[in-house]
């Protein structure tokens, strides 16, 4: 509906009810274009059409992969996406990404945690509320720009302008955008991961990525100590993510299937099996057994059989089961075809490092069995992308046959080589990494978990160091203030960011001239407008 539209409908409205005296139809067109999204849900159903049609463009040209960087603070994300738009021009194939990991470190009443979901779990699903009141007020403050912007027009009689801007705001590309919400392993069962699915989604999330990791056991992806659960304890849960969905009329509503097998080699449970090769059967394949006699049989040990014979499945003192080494690889792939197969959309498997021919080859895999299978991936923080790729490089050229004495793979991260060719070709690996693993490997979506949480802790670092130094006040003023004039950041206006100047226009509806407004001629944020 067009602006004019709204002011046209909002008027036949005032004008049923005699007694709305002071109501202008066009103030309130304005409000309703400014909360564009009602509820969480409303959020939710648009947001999921999104990723579907991003989903579409993707199985068409692996060119149109999607990103997004992980956020910890309402204002962060909106800072984010209103540097999408001020940069590019529009929002499109990029995301918000909610990670456990940084509700655990910073936004838990414990105080900073690990990643082991001891959380509260409602202050995820109370993150990804508070990700979109601020995305909501980002589209509020810049259709607001534009609506003083037309009322100058039309007091200079400027009609060229007022078209110009009025068709702007019927095209006004909103800030709301999909957030991948990690919900970890759904804080206890089924039940559980239903309940809090569905605050979730009431929230806002289209998309939720659920692990098989044990939700009482669980560790963060790229630390030791992984247990992971049988298909089937996975799937129920996989279910119950769709049924939140399904319940709430979200049906378009996004499944992430996490699968950290790769560097998980226990299993808290021998999964149940009905026949020989069923899943309970693959899964309890990988299980480390030493074949037994029945005479050798100690008090309490645990047995199975396979293949008529007598195994013992190796069983530690915290009463858990080992895998058999070096089958990680293996049950990644069975997990992402067994995920696929029952219900989940997408697929995240969680690596030890970037490399592409090892994503590559597992995507390879499993696309024998679902040929659109696609990943959401993690360029993790914890890898070590600088000594990663050298080595990458240090290894392709040793196996050419290049001379690479000048080299210590050991040591390549060492600033010696910053300025070497190996180190330049490393680099362009580095910035061409996503595009070439979503052409390569299958994945549709490329994220970093961590980002804001090392930007924050560098920038904070950098300004303690200059204004508590020498530097005093140049220290603010040089690298932080001088640097939002010169890059037109929006927040260097911190009071328009806030909510002022939308505060102002309220009070002028509400009061008309009786306001008193705040961004009069005494507003120091005038300074900032040369």
């Amino acid at each position: 509906m067009t602006y004019q539209s709204q002011i046209i409908e909002a008027g036949k409205t005032i004008g049923a009810e005699s007694t709305w005296n002071g109501i202008e139809a066009e103030s309130v067109a304005r409000m309703r274009l400014q909360n564009r999204f009602r509820t969480g849900l409303d959020i939710a159903r648009y947001t999921s059409r999104i990723m579907r049609q991003d989903m579409a463009a993707y199985d068409a040209d692996p060119a149109n992969y999607t990103q997004s960087l992980g956020c910890w603070h309402g204002f962060i994300g909106q800072q984010k996406m209103i540097s999408i738009k001020k940069h590019f021009g529009s929002t499109k194939r990029r995301y918000l990404y909610l990670s456990g990991w940084m509700v655990a470190a910073l936004r838990s009443e414990f105080g900073p945690l690990p990643d082991q979901s001891m959380h509260e779990k409602t202050s995820v699903s109370a993150l990804i509320e508070e990700l979109y009141t601020f995305l909501r007020q980002a589209d509020a403050r810049e259709l607001g720009m534009m609506f003083r912007d037309l009322d100058k027009a039309r007091v200079t009689g400027d009609e060229i302008e007022v078209q110009r801007i009025q068709h702007a705001i019927d095209n006004h590309e909103t800030h709301v955008v999909p957030i991948i919400a990690d919900i970890d392993a759904g804080f206890g069962n089924a039940e559980a991961t239903y309940l809090l699915a569905k605050k979730f989604i009431e929230a806002g999330a289209c998309c939720i990525q659920i692990e098989n990791q044990v939700s009482d056991e669980k560790q963060c992806g790229h630390q030791d100590g992984k247990v992971t659960v049988p298909h089937e304890d996975f799937i129920a849960k996989i279910r119950a993510v769709r049924y939140a969905f399904m319940e709430l009329g979200v049906d378009e509503g996004l499944i992430v299937a996490r699968t950290d097998s790769l560097g998980a080699g226990l299993t808290k449970q021998i999964a149940f099996t009905r026949e020989i090769g069923d899943i309970g059967d693959q899964y309890n394949s990988f299980l480390d057994c030493d074949e037994v006699a029945p005479a050798a049989l100690g008090h309490g040990d645990v047995l199975i059989t396979r293949n008529g014979k007598l195994l013992k499945p190796k069983r530690l003192p915290s009463n858990l089961y080992q895998f058999r080494p070096g089958t990680g690889e293996d049950r990644c792939v069975l997990d992402c075809i067994q995920s696929l197969q029952n219900g989940a959309d997408l697929l995240w498997i969680e690596t030890e490092r970037p490399h592409i021919g090892q994503i590559g080859g597992m995507v390879r895999r499993i696309r024998e069995v679902i040929p659109h299978a696609k990943l959401v991936y993690n360029n993790s923080p914890s890898f070590n992308w600088t000594l990663n790729f050298r080595q990458q490089v240090f290894d392709a050229w040793e196996a050419e046959g290049r001379n690479m004495s000048a080299y210590d793979r050991a040591k390549l991260m060492s600033v010696d080589y910053d300025g070497t060719e190996l180190a330049a070709e490393a680099d362009e690996r580095i910035r061409t990494f996503q595009r070439d693993a979503a052409r390569e490997a299958g994945i549709f979506h490329h994220l970093i978990t961590l980002p804001t949480y090392h930007t924050t802790a560098l920038s904070t670092d950098n300004l303690a160091k200059e204004y508590f130094g020498e530097a005093g006040m140049l220290g603010y003023v040089k690298n932080v203030q001088r640097q939002e004039i010169r890059q037109n950041i929006a927040c260097v206006k911190h009071q328009n960011m806030a909510g002022s100047d939308i505060g102002d226009d309220h009070k002028e509806y509400f009061a008309g001239e009786a306001a008193l407004k705040a961004g009069g001629s005494a507003n120091t944020m005038n300074q900032f407008a040369a």
